[in-house]
């Protein structure tokens, strides 16, 4: 099922998921907001989709069952030249910090995201 699922209104943030990592991508907006060629990645994790260029339903998902060692390097070439150079990080997806049986995953490791300094905004 969906991980985290958002209606969007104007002047709301835009996030999407890449590997578990949740972006706010609200700055990308002819991108990503309503109506953008971008808009179906929005409000779920999209990596199959990303690692893929691929935008068909199907593939906006986490699972990268099945991929090609070009995919899957053209997905670590988008996630850390785009999505991290571009986007603050605001949180994770459960499959990232969660264990199949719902217990924390100790490998859980944040991403390091050093030119973005969080914005206690709270």
């Amino acid at each position: 099922g969906e991980v985290f699922s958002l209606s969007f209104q104007e002047g709301q943030p835009i996030y999407m998921a890449v590997k578990g990592v949740v972006f706010d991508v609200t700055s990308g907006k002819e991108f990503y907001g309503k109506g953008a060629p971008y808009n179906a990645l929005v409000g779920k994790d999209s990596t199959r989709g990303v690692a893929k260029m691929s935008l068909d339903p199907e593939d906006l998902t986490h699972d990268t069952t099945g991929l090609t060692e070009e995919e899957l390097k053209s997905l670590d070439d988008i996630f850390n030249d785009v999505y991290k150079a571009k986007y603050p990080i605001v949180g994770y997806t459960s499959q990232r910090i969660l264990n199949e049986d719902g217990s924390p995953n100790q490998n859980f490791k944040p991403e390091d995201q050093p030119h973005f300094s969080i914005r206690d905004e709270f």
